[in-house]
């Protein structure tokens, strides 16, 4: 009688190598359930700013839809987007209305009434009437950390007012500023257009990292909305804060030094320095054109490094130790930061 017979070193590693692929096929499919929830669930929670087209002279005659920003669904009812995105002009100046009217996904429009601003942030956070509630059951939560630079990034939202739409791509300098606003920005390489702004960039997992601020713009043709394949936005870690104290109802206090700056020379290195001091540094001892080095062992580069520090790394009450460079001295004061 004939048997076969095989090789059980080689059988064992084929089954193995066999196993493996599985396995690497399930994770992979895993992965991309995964991801196609995350996709869909941002989806959900996009919300079209609607633009105010009733005609005041026929109030009887429904206005037209026209989206003129993004914001999303955070939860119970909250929705945040950028203040920029709401504003309206008024004999005073820009104005933040009491009442929005947004559009879901799914094509339900429905009132938001007004929970608190930002101007020095750019974020505004309304709330939808407790009987439309249920029309955004789907939540988008703030991640608690910033993104890494490179890490992958999504947004969806309302690009030149119709979507929504959706761009992929990854996070640039995560530490970018701009006139435009009182705080570090986060760079993402994806395509953006007037109409974004306000709505949320995610991470891989659906948290939300920042909220689209702007974008750069190429050209200067007042007739044409503005795309670009870079825009700057607010670090989901700060938006975190404005919204909560907005929600809870506190005002959100930023800490104040006490030192307006000016650029100079030390040496080869461009520094800044004291230009003008008041309280709390005057007190501390900090004088008029000292050269700021450094707070709590953070070397403070430019004067939108040293707002970012105290925006986002202190709170008002809080002591700090300020290092800086008097006459060739280097001293250090200890500062209590007011707040404001």
């Amino acid at each position: 009688m004939c048997r076969g017979s095989y090789d059980r070193p080689a059988f064992l590693r084929s089954l193995l190598t066999l196993l493996a692929c599985l396995l690497m096929a399930s994770h992979a499919s895993a992965g991309e359930e995964t991801r196609s929830g995350a996709l869909e669930r941002a989806k959900r929670v996009t919300l079209g700013i609607l633009e105010d087209t009733q005609d005041p002279r026929a109030p009887e005659k429904p206005g037209k839809i026209k989206i003129r920003g993004t914001g999303f669904h955070l939860h119970d009812g909250y929705i945040v987007t950028a203040r920029h995105a709401v504003e309206k002009s008024s004999p005073s100046g820009q104005v933040v209305p009491k009442v929005i009217h947004v559009l879901t996904t799914d094509l339900h429009e429905v009132a938001a009434q007004i929970v608190g601003e930002s101007a020095y942030l750019d974020v505004v956070v309304y709330r939808l009437n407790q009987q439309d509630r249920p029309v955004l059951p789907v939540e988008a939560p703030f991640a608690v950390e910033t993104p890494p630079v490179g890490s992958e990034v999504f947004t969806v939202g309302y690009p030149m007012g119709w979507g929504p739409t959706m761009a992929f791509g990854r996070i640039g300098n995560a530490n970018t500023f701009l006139q435009t606003v009182e705080t570090r920005l986060i760079q993402a390489d994806l395509s953006a257009c007037s109409g974004n702004s306000g709505g949320a960039l995610f991470n891989v997992e659906g948290e939300v990292v920042g909220i689209l601020h702007a974008v750069i713009q190429t050209d200067k043709d007042e007739s044409h909305v503005y795309c670009s394949q870079m825009a700057f936005a607010i670090p989901g870690t700060l938006a975190a804060r404005i919204v909560s104290a907005a929600i809870e109802g506190k005002p959100l206090a930023f800490s104040k030094l006490g030192i307006h700056m000016t650029a100079v020379k030390d040496g080869t290195k461009w520094r800044i320095a004291v230009k003008d001091v008041a309280e709390p540094a005057k007190s501390a001892g900090i004088q008029k054109h000292d050269i700021l080095l450094a707070i709590e062992d953070t070397e403070i580069l430019d004067a939108a490094h040293l707002k970012n520090y105290l925006i986002e790394r202190t709170a008002p009450g809080q002591r700090v130790a300020v290092k800086v460079r008097r006459a060739e001295a280097d001293l250090t004061f200890t500062v209590t930061l007011a707040g404001g």
